[in-house]
């Protein structure tokens, strides 16, 4: 990954995007990371990352509320379905 000032990349800011096509572009200020320039690609790819987590969040959370509900020492099934997702949400 590139690091560019924040100056730098004001002026030349178009081939700031032509480099975020290869690799992301760091941008800093002062010496600090203040923004990252990515293509459309890898940005489509952290959103789904994000969503993703949501749903596995989502879906533990009810999970644990449906452990919760149990009667004490009553353990809770899950499917070969459910193991192999929550094994594979996040890869």
């Amino acid at each position: 990954m590139i690091t560019v000032t924040s100056v730098e990349a004001q002026s030349r800011f178009g081939e700031l995007i032509d480099r975020s096509q290869r690799e992301p572009v760091e941008v800093t200020r002062r010496g600090r990371a203040v923004a990252y320039v990515v293509s459309e690609h890898d940005m489509r790819e952290v959103v789904d990352l994000r969503r993703r987590r949501e749903d596995a969040a989502r879906w533990y959370a009810e999970y644990r509320r449906q452990v919760a509900a149990r009667p004490a020492g009553e353990a809770p099934a899950l499917t070969e379905a459910e193991i192999d997702g929550l094994v594979h949400e996040l890869r």
